[in-house]
């Protein structure tokens, strides 16, 4: 059967991911390595995330608030280990002005070297630390529990869009709190809505859990995660909450004095999510269509297209299809307004109707003179494209029943998804009871395996790094420890054949 993309997720997943992004309109290449122009259908996708989850985070107790991209390389300094952690990425700023080189170009001007070297932000702690030590001088001013949207810069070698690039947008959040107990319940708090985020607004399941010491955020005394699973069975690092302990406290001065006089250090966090998440819904999702874009995050999640052909009909054709918009636009679903766009582009109604398609609009809705003149209108389904033998499935129906059905077929998609991906991550996790049966499981010419669920004594030092050389050598990760689990099974770790104390995902990722 022919699809709208021109290379299937069979044959080339890497290929397919590119091919659904352009073909889908979500983003370009932007002439700097690594930075990428998101085009408006892709831009209005990262629009509902924001509005979804900065709602959640302000339902939270959190405010909005803006530090600068430009932050002191000595403010990095301060954390030893957070500076280590960034230092192959940083992109710095060293001179404020250009001079002609005198051959037509130009070059920084020997004058104009800043006295002190300027990060472009590649995560705010520092800063953001600088400015509690600022606020907080008592325990009254605690807890301080902000959050900010904007864009960042990690100097990535290998780039994709969306996944891993050197400029992406993200939402960071920052807490300052009293005692160890209420920052560690505030890092596990965002990590829950991230979860339900993820699984409620994108239908993306994800597995929540502590990441090994190795995979810390530079600087946290724990870091948490939400790991998707990827149609072709690699993990993605779907957002992270770290709590920070009092390193940041000690190397910014972040102290209050609490209720006894004494002066105490504070205890902080940080967690994050980024258009990384977009990426998320590509793959996850998308079929060899292009995107399927869910519901909630739809910037239209209706799209009207009139078939018209240059005849005095397409006048009626047009008011009819804007009388149904506005019907549209008075329903409900998922909580909200329904997003109706009537498409009027000057283009063939084919070719708008695969160009959508492509995009993922949840339903299209096709109109001609006989709808019109029948009351009906055809209607196309984005998660139930095709009728046996592989032809469009297009439905005439009465715009009365549209109006009727529409709201619970948007519900019904939002939670399709979610079944399909999470159906998906619980069919290809598989409990493996030693190393031998792991270097199986992950072995050369094995397709999409999936992630393997293991004992873990939990080594620190020379024994961890022994067990990230043996994951490395087979391009494998350990993505964390999973929530909840009570762990009975005292069999041995997989790696040191010490007493097991908990269980492990392990995978390739992106």
């Amino acid at each position: 059967m022919k699809h709208a993309l021109p290379v299937t997720r069979e044959a080339d997943f890497a290929a397919w991911y590119q091919s659904v992004i352009t073909e889908a309109d979500l983003a370009e290449e932007s002439g700097v390595r690594g930075c990428m122009v998101i085009r408006p259908w892709g831009y209005g996708i990262w629009e509902r995330i924001q509005r979804l989850l900065d709602d959640r985070i302000k339902a939270t107790g959190h405010e909005n608030c803006y530090f600068p991209l430009f932050i002191p390389l000595s403010y990095f300094e301060k954390e030893a280990e957070h500076v280590e952690g960034f230092a192959k990425e940083m992109a710095v700023v060293t001179h404020h002005r250009l001079v002609s080189d005198g051959k037509g170009g130009l070059t920084p001007d020997p004058t104009a070297k800043l006295e002190e070297p300027l990060v472009v932000r590649p995560t705010s702690e520092t800063v953001i630390g600088t400015a509690f030590s600022r606020w907080v001088q008592s325990w009254r001013d605690l807890p301080v529990l902000i959050n900010q949207w904007a864009n960042v810069v990690r100097w990535e070698m290998r780039t994709r869009m969306f996944l891993r690039t050197s400029e992406f947008l993200w939402q960071e959040g920052h807490t300052a709190h009293a005692t160890a107990d209420e920052a560690r319940e505030e890092t596990l708090r965002m990590l829950e809505v991230y979860r339900e985020f993820s699984e409620t607004c994108l239908a993306v399941h994800v597995l929540t859990g502590e990441k090994p010491e190795n995979e810390r955020f530079p600087g946290a005394v724990a870091t948490y995660s939400i790991e998707a699973m990827m149609q072709d069975g690699k993990a993605l690092q779907a957002g992270t909450s770290h709590f920070l302990g009092t390193n940041f406290a000690h190397a910014q001065n972040i102290r209050f004095q609490n209720a006894a006089g004494e002066l105490e250090f504070a205890n902080t966090t940080s967690w994050g999510v980024s258009t990384r998440m977009v990426g998320a819904v590509i793959m996850v999702h998308g079929d060899d269509d292009g995107l399927r874009v869910p519901p909630a995050i739809a910037p239209w999640q209706v799209v009207i297209v009139p078939m018209l052909r240059d005849q005095p009909e397409d006048a009626a054709i047009v008011d009819y299809c804007r009388s149904l918009q506005k019907d549209l636009a008075g329903l409900t679903a998922l909580g909200e307004p329904v997003r109706a766009l009537l498409d009027l582009k000057p283009a063939k109604a084919a070719t708008k109707r695969w160009g959508w398609v492509k995009k993922g609009a949840p339903v299209v809705i096709e109109v001609g003179g006989r709808d019109v003149a029948g009351g009906n209108v055809s209607v196309i389904l984005r998660t139930d494209l095709y009728q046996d033998g592989g032809k469009l499935k297009s439905t005439v129906m009465p715009r009365g029943e549209l109006i009727d059905t529409l709201a619970q077929a948007l519900e019904d998609a939002q939670s399709g998804l979610l079944t399909q991906s999470t159906e998906a991550l619980r069919a290809r996790v598989t409990p493996v009871d030693d190393w031998a049966g792991v270097e199986a499981h992950f072995a050369e010419g094995v397709k999409n395996p999936g992630w393997v669920d293991v004992r873990w004594a939990k080594p620190t030092g020379a024994a961890l790094d022994h067990v990230v050389e043996r994951l490395k050598s087979l391009k494998l990760t350990i993505r964390n420890a999973p929530m909840g689990q009570t762990h009975s099974d005292s069999g041995p770790c997989v790696f040191t054949g010490e007493p097991a104390v908990e269980r492990v995902l392990i995978g390739r990722a992106y």
